[in-house]
């Protein structure tokens, strides 16, 4: 309870020390009897409030916390060349590959740096990064989900469908002994200076969808409630799993008509993670030789090969707390002509693929970098990684910039279907050649002759590679066989 002067000195968000007395109270059974409970009820008469520093801690973590031999042990993994590889590997260690995906993960866990812009009109500048990942089913995106769950200390877990806005954000309820109107936070207030992780984020009402816009840029929660009017802290990263239309990637529709989520909340995640099934073979051997495995190795071996999850935790605790990492002149340079360069991707069929909020997303994924590698200066590398992660998460490497749609025959082949065009074009156009030769019998060819020929009459350059690919295509499809310096044509074709 609060009197005189302390009424309203702090608001709710804020995180304090209280100084008081411990009393405990008689309860009447009824109001309107003298008969009394046996239960007594509790309270703490405030003499005093000190607010906690607002400098973002995790759990108030700090150096202290650590033994001296942690830190070299922490400061020692750090100095290692492959270890945002190691951090990376040590995110959810039972789910195969989906490397780029953990090490969205792991930046986001380190986070980037708080500033205040307050001076300049600004206000705060959002350090947090929020991770969208869609993609089909059975793709191992609720088990990432889990994981992080369980490795962040202030972390809440929700699913889409079960969540309400009141139950994301706060609601009000009526206290049974006062009668009067009281505040409950939700999950995004509960995970403040934690991550809020959300599972079948397409299925979630566009009322609940609607609430985390200021939560995912201004990072706090306006409240308007039966009275209660105040404004609360909600600087939490939202690590958000869904399907696309139909449950399952088409391919045939560019990434927009794939992921029906509305664009002004698109733009708030820093990263979207397309999570494809490749349909590959040597792919779903893999994975299945990984996923039987789990069943009979050994757990002691796999704890010595991935880092365990008290020294991840650690490491991203002292990392947070510790280092506060600045652009460099050069950095700053780099990042500007990324964000160029991805406006200029959408230009060319009159979309816009980058928005501001992209550049500042690319400088915090530069920051979280840095800070994983334990520096106070974003270097170039950090940009790099930051830029390739960024364009990976929505394979633009794998999409075709006149048509906006992702090409599968890249991500399972490596190859892209106009190369793939290409090299089958080659192809006939030798069988071609060899069969104008002697259209109705068997022949040999010498090989340099041959290719000779073949460059000579060819409209484009052809290499000694590309020659030899075509040469190897013909042999599958049983027209030539290939022996030292000799080709001989088994089969005449009109």
């Amino acid at each position: 309870e609060v009197h005189g002067e302390l009424v309203d000195k702090v608001m709710p968000g804020d995180r304090v020390s209280v100084t008081g007395v411990y009393r405990a109270t008689t309860r009447r059974a009824n109001p309107k009897t003298r008969t009394l409970n046996a239960i007594y009820k509790t309270h703490i008469d405030v003499v005093h409030f000190r607010k906690a520093d607002s400098a973002r801690l995790r759990d108030g973590f700090d150096e202290e916390i650590f033994p001296a031999d942690r830190v070299e042990l922490l400061k020692g993994l750090s100095e290692k060349p492959d270890i945002y590889e190691r951090l990376a590997r040590a995110i959810a260690p039972s789910i195969y590959e989906n490397e780029d995906i953990k090490k969205g993960i792991l930046l986001q866990l380190f986070g980037g740096t708080r500033k205040d812009f307050t001076k300049h009109s600004r206000g705060n500048f959002r350090s947090e990064l929020n991770i969208l990942l869609c993609g089909d089913p059975g793709t191992s995106k609720s088990q990432l989900l889990q994981y992080v769950y369980n490795l962040v200390p202030r972390s809440q877990y929700t699913s889409g469908k079960g969540s309400s806005a009141v139950g994301l954000t706060a609601y009000i309820t009526k206290d049974p002994d006062t009668r009067q109107m009281v505040l409950q936070t939700g999950a995004l207030v509960l995970a403040d200076n934690g991550i809020c992780c959300i599972d079948e984020f397409d299925k979630m009402s566009d009322t609940t969808r609607s609430v985390l816009h200021e939560v995912m840029e201004q990072q706090t929660l306006s409240i308007a409630k039966a009275g209660i009017i105040c404004q609360l802290n909600a600087r939490t990263s939202i690590l958000a799993a869904a399907n696309p239309i139909g449950s399952q990637y088409d391919s045939k529709k560019t990434i927009s008509e794939n992921i029906d989520l509305p664009p002004t909340l698109v733009s708030r995640f820093d990263l979207i993670f397309l999570v494809l099934d490749p349909q590959n073979d040597v792919y779903d051997k893999r994975l299945a030789r990984h996923l039987v495995s789990l069943y009979y190795r050994d757990q002691a071996d796999e704890e010595d090969e991935n880092l365990s999850m008290t020294i991840l935790r650690d490491y991203i605790a002292y990392a947070k707390s510790k280092f506060r990492p600045k652009i460099s002149e050069e950095a700053g340079q780099k990042l500007i002509e990324h964000y160029v360069a991805m406006r200029q991707f959408g230009a060319k069929r009159g979309q816009i693929t980058a928005y501001p909020r992209q550049l500042e997303s690319l400088i915090r994924l530069a920051e979280a970098h840095a800070k994983m590698r334990f520096s106070n200066l974003v270097e170039m590398v950090d940009v790099e990684e930051a830029y390739r992660l960024h364009k990976e998460a929505m394979k633009q490497s794998a999409t075709d910039p006149t048509t906006g749609l992702i090409d599968m025959g890249l991500i399972t082949s490596g190859l892209s279907s106009a190369s793939r065009k290409n090299k089958m074009e080659i192809a006939k156009a030798l069988k071609a050649l060899l069969v104008g030769k002697e259209p109705n019998k068997k022949v040999i060819h010498k090989y340099q002759k041959v290719f000779n020929d073949f460059k000579e009459s060819s409209d484009i350059q052809i290499t000694r590679d590309m020659f030899e690919e075509a040469l190897k295509d013909l042999s599958d499809q049983r027209f030539l066989t290939l022996k030292s310096d000799t080709i001989r044509v088994l089969t005449s074709f009109e």
